[in-house]
């Protein structure tokens, strides 16, 4: 039983350490030395537990989006208006990437990468499923709350305006020429300006 309680506590200290370097450095610029002294062991242990430096990115990434997943997959499938929905969806995906700045990146990096990891995940039982939210766009079209809009368009529409500015990071900082301050706070503020955007553009007014 001690040994088992160690081997769970070593493998958390792991990916705790490892996800603060790969927030830092991306996967690129991390360093499997630098994550072994962040979890307080040597190069070998850590290799124990994780073979590569990729197993140990896509074991931090299904770990993170473990926790993504459930409060998405409520959003889209609780009894809340489509308004709602939007701006329950925008605020949450902002807020938690914000605090997981990597992951935009490693998901396009990882599809096209790597498609069959992006799929196992897609078979998790938590995965964010789409079926209500595009039956309750239709219902509300049809009962003239919003204008003839498709459900998995304005999906795309939403997931698109929301990951874009934490892809194209540096672009956009070079662009408007802000600093990092400047552009959480710009982050911060599209968690209205995407909202009021995407619902002025199909509620029937």
């Amino acid at each position: 039983m001690a040994e088992k309680k160690f081997n769970q506590d070593t493998e958390v200290k792991i990916l705790e350490a490892a996800k603060e370097v790969f927030q830092q450095k991306g996967m690129d610029g991390a360093r499997m030395q630098e994550i072994a002294n962040g979890a307080g062991i040597n190069k070998a242990m850590l290799h124990y537990y994780f073979r590569s430096k990729q197993l140990l990115f896509e074991a931090v990434f299904k770990s993170v989006f473990s926790l993504l997943a459930p409060q998405l997959n409520k959003i889209l499938n609780d009894d809340s208006s489509i308004e709602d929905k939007i701006k329950g969806f925008t605020h949450n995906y902002i807020s938690f990437i914000k605090k997981h700045p990597y992951l935009p990146n490693f998901i396009i990096q990882e599809i096209n990468r790597n498609p069959g990891f992006f799929e196992s995940i897609q078979k998790n039982n938590g995965f964010p499923s789409l079926d209500k939210f595009k039956k309750q766009v239709a219902n509300e079209v049809e009962q003239g709350i919003l204008r003839p809009t498709d459900g998995e368009q304005l999906f795309l529409s939403i997931v698109s305006l929301n990951i874009f500015p934490f892809v194209a990071k540096p672009l956009i900082k070079g662009f408007l020429k802000l600093g990092d301050d400047e552009f959480e706070k710009l982050m911060e503020q599209r968690k209205t300006v995407v909202s009021d955007f995407i619902i002025n553009s199909i509620k029937k007014t």
